[in-house]
Order: structure tokens, then sequence, then C-alpha cells
């Protein structure tokens, strides 16, 4: 992957390292925090602080400048990433996103489809490239991976329950989250030529370096609601029917009955209104990637 803007090049040798991570994120136990700090060590890395999140809070960018923190890694899914980076957005230093959890979109991002130790392995003895890749600014605040408005965001609920193996749970919430797509309020594409006039259960976000990608998710049978479930439920959108909305500088998503939209960020839920604005902007932290790019 091609980064433009903000290129930054320094050594690893004599950082101060702070570690977040999140024992509730899919692959993030006691003996995979081990791996990474061993890792992050044997780098010339050395952990000097790990923060258990969400016990402990993500750290400010002022609480990382009194400390003379050089790098922060970050160890959990999109959400704790998303929670790590927002706090420190407009800090000086250097973040290090690493897959910790289910999906891992904004790791995958910087570094491609590689585990932790890889990652960390890469940054040993030479210098550390950071980027600025663009993100989604909205209302709420930043999205680096994603967002995801409309009905079918109930289908998280879905995947919670999954998640805690709740089987009473993920039956109801699965009655409920049909219903939901076929019956509650679409969402549409505003003043952009495209899609479908009734709108959508769904339509996704996803942040590019030339724009926002934005795709509308229908469901007009048992089988696609299943197919688009599931799609959900990973958070693998393509797999689920679909159209194609374009790339934009911006987007307003609105629900044409006027009602408040389901809204996801990052994978997790925010308080959608009856519109929405998206628009692409640069990352305002760097993050270190150990991808090629374009300086």
């Amino acid at each position: 992957m091609t980064f433009r803007g903000m290129a930054h090049h320094s050594d690893s040798s004599g950082r101060t390292v702070w570690l977040v991570c999140n024992e509730a994120s899919g692959s993030n136990d006691e003996a995979a925090v081990d791996a990474v700090i061993a890792a992050l060590g044997d780098a010339g890395l050395h952990v000097d602080r790990v923060l258990r999140f969400p016990d402990e809070p993500a750290p400010a960018a002022a609480e990382l400048d009194a400390a003379e923190v050089d790098i922060l890694c970050v160890f959990g899914g999109d959400g704790t990433t998303h929670s790590v980076v927002a706090t420190a957005y407009g800090w000086c230093g250097k973040v290090l996103v690493l897959p910790g959890g289910t999906m891992n979109l904004l790791a995958k991002r910087m570094h491609g489809d590689r585990p932790a130790p890889e990652i960390i392995a890469d940054l040993a003895g030479g210098a550390i490239r950071t980027a600025r890749p663009k993100v989604i600014k909205s209302r709420h605040g930043i999205g680096l991976t994603g967002s995801l408005a409309g009905p079918g965001t109930v289908w998280n609920e879905v995947r919670e329950a999954m998640r805690k193996a709740n089987i009473l749970e993920f039956v109801a919430t699965a009655r409920e989250a049909i219903s939901q797509s076929a019956n509650g309020p679409k969402v549409v594409c505003a003043e952009v030529d495209c899609g479908r006039e009734e709108g959508y259960a769904a339509i996704t976000v996803v942040p590019h370096d030339d724009g926002l990608e934005a795709n509308g998710y229908y469901a007009e049978s048992l089988g696609d609601f299943a197919g688009q479930g599931i799609a959900l439920i990973n958070r693998n959108f393509r797999d689920g029917p679909h159209d194609e909305l374009g790339r934009h500088a911006q987007l307003r998503l609105v629900c044409p009955t006027g009602e408040p939209m389901g809204l996801l960020i990052d994978g997790e839920p925010f308080d959608g209104g009856a519109e929405e604005i998206f628009e692409l902007a640069p990352c305002e932290v760097d993050l270190v990637t150990t991808m090629e790019f374009d300086g």
C-alpha cells in the first residue's frame, strides 16, 4: 500500500516506550502481551510502562509529553486502537499499531496482514518510518478504519452476543437484526448521483488516500439477510450484497424519514442523527508503518 503525505524517519534506539493493551480484544491474553513486550525488547524498544485499557484510560498528549514518551504502542482491536489514537491526537510522538483484536483493520493498513512480532522485528536497528494516512472526520471525531450507518448496525449486537457465547441472546438479537434490517429506517447518500432512491439497510464509509469509499448494503430475501448478517458480524462487508457508491471527498448520509440512524465508527456504537456528514482528512498523529510509501 502506498501513502502520500507526511513522511518521517528516525532511529529506534534510546526511546521511551509505553504499551496499551486490552485483554478483552480477540488475541490479547497475557502470553500474547508478554510476547509483544519481548519482541519490542529484542528490537531495542524496551517498554517502560504497560497500560491495561479500559481499566486504565488511554494516555493523552499532555501525559505522554510529561513522561517524555517517544513511541506509544497499542496492542488491541480496532475499537481500542480508535480510543488510543483519538486520545493522542495532536501528539508529536509516534503511535505503533499492532494487531491484537479480531479484525485489526488499521494494523493491516499500516503493516499488511502480519502478526505483531513480525511487524516489531522490522523495527530492529533501523529507521522507523511514519505516515499520516487519510481518515474519516465527523462530528463524532475520527474514523480510522471506517463507519457503518443504517439499521443494519444492529448486527453489531449479534456479534457481541456471539463473542460472549450467549446462545439465547444470540438468537434474540439475530431475530431483531433481521426485523430491523427489513423494517428500520433506511439511509441514503444525499447530493451524489449514486445508489437506490429508497436507501439501504447499511452504508459503509471507508477512508482511502483518494477519497471516502461508500458501499450500500441491502437485503431483499431471507437469504440476503443471512448473507448480509454474516458479513456484518464478521465486519467483512464485501461479502454482503451491495452497490458500489463511489469515492468522495465528502459524504452526507441522510435518513429520509427523519429518524436517528444507527451508527458504528471503527466498530464502536455512536448516537447517529437523521443526517451525518463525513469528510476525508489526514490523521493528526504519526503512525508507524512498515509498508512502502511516497514521502
